[in-house]
């Protein structure tokens, strides 16, 4: 009796939040319909990347050192300076592992005064260009580390918002790889607040040269003109949130360049952060992020700049975001946009060579990257983290080798590190953890302390059975095949 009571109870709480959540989602102009694809597929990719290029760049899987799996937060760059000594006397730069990256912790909790990211300022005291300066001299390329989100995993400064100045800042340090990890991540939404008009102002002029209303607007799908009590003129645009739809304006100017457009919108019971996308003539797409609701006024006003054509003009307003994997994919790729976009300004600022930057995207495989990860970058986390343990090396396996017709040329499936060497993997396991990972076709990226692999003398120790096996030409060379092409199943 009580029991069936209790079940009554939470169907009626649900039924209740339900309803509110339907009511409260129609009446900021979007559609409850649209939004329970969320719920129903959080992980389904519903945009379109047909047309999207693949990221590109590097043609086989990366082989190199990372500094977390053996010391986590505790590097500095004597340690790091001391590895690459070790990667060179072991012979280890010689069987291919040519990139350093320095994962977690290696920077700063605070930005410099210009915004930018730094190197720790006691454990990195020379600086990272400095350090990435010494590594390159010794052969090595360096990588570096942040998340898709306000914080780092351990807790610093990360690159959500940041991500064109943080692509410039790596750029012109010369990094030439980058782990973007998922820690403290924030998911875009789906839906947009009415919007009540747009106004266009050129610079040094505080009257508007064109003011765009709700009625001149070109609607697809569900997108339309819908009421609002808390907004002036009493309507907005509405309904274009979710991909159910979208609003178009076609209008003229007589001077081509910049200009400030401003969005007058509903903020009542705007209780997260919004996501709208604004398209220009077909060609650059802007992003805003509309704050949660703190003032008293149910108005608002959000801004961005755009490049406007003399003549004619189109802007175009949309969210194409509905589950959690348009969220991921939107994001990642919006941080590998600004990395290939630094590497090449800073090739002509210098007038040097470019150096692209390998994109390692770290979702742990929660929105299925593998679906649009060589859209977004090169290599995409397939999993959460490996441990140095054979049932965790085995699951991971078995997941990852699923995987290999999303694999190829400049975009693999990434199982994560390589554990070979850690905890109490047996010298069998390592053996065959190397070689699975060889024949997936993964990155290469050893998480060991490579400098037992040399003496006192910094000799190489021939007989270390993990070196052997991590130097093994004929295992490597099937992972460095230019085919990349992964096996697709072995029962184990």
């Amino acid at each position: 009796m009580i029991f069936g009571i209790i079940l009554l109870a939470i169907a009626a709480i649900l039924l209740v939040w339900f309803v509110a959540w339907f009511i409260i989602t129609r009446v900021n102009g979007n559609c409850p319909l649209c939004a329970m694809e969320k719920i129903a597929h959080p992980s389904k990719l519903t945009i379109d990347t047909t047309d999207a290029p693949n990221y590109g760049g590097a043609t086989v899987p990366p082989m190199g050192w990372s500094s977390w799996n053996t010391f986590r937060q505790n590097i500095n760059q004597d340690l790091i300076l001391e590895v690459a000594e070790a990667m060179e006397a072991s012979g280890l730069a010689e069987a291919g592992y040519n990139y350093i990256n320095l994962d977690d912790c290696w920077h700063s909790s605070v930005r410099d005064e210009m915004g930018r990211l730094q190197g720790d300022l006691g454990t990195f005291s020379m600086g990272i260009p400095a350090l990435i300066k010494q590594l390159n001299s010794r052969g090595f390329k360096v990588g570096l580390y942040s998340s898709n989100g306000t914080l780092t995993c351990e807790d610093l400064p990360a690159s959500l918002g940041h991500e064109r100045l943080d692509a410039k800042t790596l750029a012109s340090w010369g990094c030439e790889f980058f782990k973007y990890d998922f820690c403290h991540h924030h998911v875009l939404k789906g839906d947009v607040p009415i919007i009540e008009n747009l106004q266009l102002n050129l610079p040094g002029t505080t009257e508007p040269a064109l003011i765009l209303l709700p009625g001149e607007a070109e609607f697809t799908g569900k997108g339309r003109v819908v009421k609002c009590s808390d907004l002036p003129s009493g309507q907005g645009i509405g309904m274009i949130g979710y991909g159910s739809g979208t609003a178009g304006f076609r209008f003229s100017v007589e001077a081509g360049g910049t200009y400030a457009l401003t969005l007058a919108y509903n903020k009542s019971l705007c209780l997260h952060q919004r996501y709208l996308r604004i398209r220009v003539n077909n060609g650059k797409e802007h992003e805003l992020l509309f704050p949660t609701t703190k003032g008293a006024s149910p108005t608002g006003r959000i801004q961005l700049t755009v490049e406007l054509q003399s003549g004619e003009n189109h802007l175009l307003l949309y969210n194409p975001v509905v589950t959690r994997a348009d969220s991921s994919y939107l994001q990642y790729a919006r941080m590998g946009r600004e990395l290939q976009e630094a590497t090449k300004e800073w090739a002509v600022i210098t007038g040097e060579e470019e150096r692209p930057i390998i994109y390692s995207i770290c979702e742990w495989g929660f929105a299925y990257p593998y679906k649009w990860g060589a859209k977004a970058g090169n290599m995409w986390r397939t999993t959460p983290d490996i441990m140095p343990k054979w049932l965790s090396i085995k699951t991971i396996y078995e997941h990852n080798v699923r995987l290999y017709e999303h694999a190829g040329p400049g975009a693999w499936n990434d199982p994560d590190m390589l554990e070979v060497g850690n905890g109490k993997l047996t010298e069998n396991e390592n053996r065959a953890h190397f070689s699975l990972w060889c024949m997936m076709a993964a990155p290469l990226i050893l998480g060991n302390d490579v400098r037992k692999f040399v003496d006192g003398n910094n000799e190489q120790v021939r007989e270390n059975p993990t070196l052997k096996i991590v130097t093994n030409k004929n295992l490597i060379n099937i992972d460095q095949d230019p085919l990349c092409q992964p096996l697709s199943l072995i029962h184990i």
